[in-house]
């Protein structure tokens, strides 16, 4: 079990309609540690790529994004979910299904911050139908760039998201997949991965 499966264990909540509820540590309040250990697990993951901006959505997909691109030295873009006064016409658009919030939005990203010389690893917090995914790699491909990779950091795995990505052919990594989950045991069992190494805390 890893250090992210744990803390599921430990603080998540399962809520009817098989929500699972980490917003004690992750997307409302959020553990600064676990958030810092997400980041260096999906920067080890994906060793080797070349990556020069992370792409996430509003709004809880930003924290961790912002993690991965103080490490990488990288800027990071999110997309957003609604107009503004400053909004400019000139934008990347694609929808987007929240599993969450059961509506679909329009999120766009303003063309000057995503280009064809662009290498993007894009971020989320959470994994379930995909459809997040799937409007940030349209934006991405509408600028001409390179998706080099999908980091999650708690992917739904009975739901059909992360199969759609994968046999599509992009590189996803999700630290926790949740294989089954019960409300009435508040029980959650996990698909297995390869064993990751241990990493030591920083003094």
């Amino acid at each position: 079990m890893n250090f992210l499966e744990q803390k599921i264990i430990e603080d998540g909540i399962i809520k009817e309609g098989n929500i699972l509820k980490v917003d004690n540590f992750l997307n409302h309040q959020i553990d600064v540690d676990i958030l810092r250990q997400i980041a260096y697990e999906l920067k080890r993951r994906f060793r080797g790529k070349e990556v020069n901006k992370i792409l996430t959505i509003e709004a809880s997909g930003i924290a961790i994004a912002s993690m991965l691109g103080h490490l990488y030295d990288v800027p990071v873009v999110f997309a957003k979910k609604s107009q503004t006064a400053n909004s400019t016409d000139d934008k990347y658009v694609a929808q987007a299904y929240s599993f969450t919030h059961k509506v679909s939005n329009n999120v766009f990203v303003s063309r000057p911050y995503l280009t064809a010389a662009d290498k993007v690893l894009i971020v989320d917090d959470f994994l379930a139908d995909g459809q997040a995914a799937m409007a940030l790699i349209d934006i991405v491909h509408q600028a001409g760039g390179e998706v080099v990779g999908i980091g999650i950091a708690i992917e739904k795995g009975q739901q059909r998201g992360g199969s759609l990505l994968r046999e599509a052919g992009y590189h996803l990594e999700s630290i926790a997949i949740l294989d089954t989950m019960d409300y009435q045991t508040q029980s959650i069992r996990f698909k297995e991965q390869p064993p990751q190494p241990v990493r030591r805390q920083a003094q």
